[in-house]
């Protein structure tokens, strides 16, 4: 008696009903693609790409008509099986910088689940991996700023010794963004007092001799904190008919320029006030 009553549960649980198994796949489904546009949406991925990778996983693990609404900092998807009520996902992105490796690492899975090469489970797993992907260090992102800031420099017409200036004031520049302003500002006030920090910087080293044309010094260490992904996202959004993720990213874009340029032109005036000189 209790050897019948133990291989009826356990029958229940390897054969479930037709009514119940579709609607745990399909939750399943929905969050391994809730979990990859997150990835996606909140480390610089464009809005077209996030709907395409979500519909992609969808598809080949039969979600029956799968639908997403996807903006700059949230997703809203539904989607069902065959005999299943569908269901309803919606997640809230805070809105982040911008880590391609992992976009790219999302891309290839979702490729690689279309191909077959991962069941359920394993995608989760994999998504998971995706996520703990670290991230640059912490003298890496440092001196990455100061080498882009000097080759800008040099871009923008400034010399061999300006472009060692601007190199300086980067390096200063992204130390002050990873021990200040990221973790303890709003992100306005944090470029504003960035752009004061750059340019009162690029101001000492030029009075000090290091260096002669003061714009082209300010201009390549100012260029680490330009938006250039969110601003180019947000043209390419609105190209293809996302206004309203393209309008949010543009305003945010366009913010910070404003608040660079305010914090900029606050040492900039202050020095012209008390030298009587302006930039060269």
């Amino acid at each position: 008696m209790k050897k019948s009553e133990k291989r009826r549960l356990a029958a229940r649980r390897v054969s479930p009903t037709a009514s119940q198994e579709p609607c745990e796949d399909a939750c399943a489904v929905m969050e391994l693609a809730m979990k990859a546009g997150r990835l996606l949406l909140e480390n610089g991925a464009e809005i077209f790409r996030v709907e395409e990778t979500m519909e992609r996983i969808c598809r080949h693990y039969h979600v029956e008509d799968p639908s997403f609404f996807v903006l700059s900092n949230g997703i809203f998807m539904t989607g069902g099986s065959h005999g299943a009520d569908h269901v309803s996902h919606v997640e809230h992105i805070p809105v982040k910088g911008a880590q391609l490796d992992r976009v790219v690492a999302v891309n290839q899975l979702s490729r690689e689940i279309e191909g077959g090469a991962y069941t359920i489970p394993e995608a989760a797993a994999r998504l998971d991996e995706i996520a703990s992907m670290p991230g640059k260090r912490p003298w890496q992102q440092i001196l990455a700023s100061g080498v882009g800031s000097a080759c800008f420099c040099i871009l923008f017409g400034g010399s061999l010794a300006d472009s060692v200036a601007s190199f300086l004031a980067g390096l200063l520049l992204y130390a002050y963004v990873l021990r200040l302003s990221a973790p303890h500002m709003s992100r306005m006030i944090g470029n504003v007092l960035g752009g004061m920090l750059v340019s009162t910087s690029c101001v000492l080293m030029h009075l000090l001799g290091l260096g002669n044309g003061l714009s082209q010094m300010i201009i390549g260490a100012i260029m680490p904190l330009i938006p250039g992904i969110p601003f180019t996202n947000g043209i390419r959004d609105l190209a293809d008919g996302d206004y309203i993720s393209g309008s949010v990213r543009l305003l945010d874009a366009l913010l910070t320029f404003v608040s660079i340029a305010t914090g900029v032109g606050v040492v900039i005036a202050l020095y012209h006030h008390f030298t009587g000189g302006g930039l060269l």
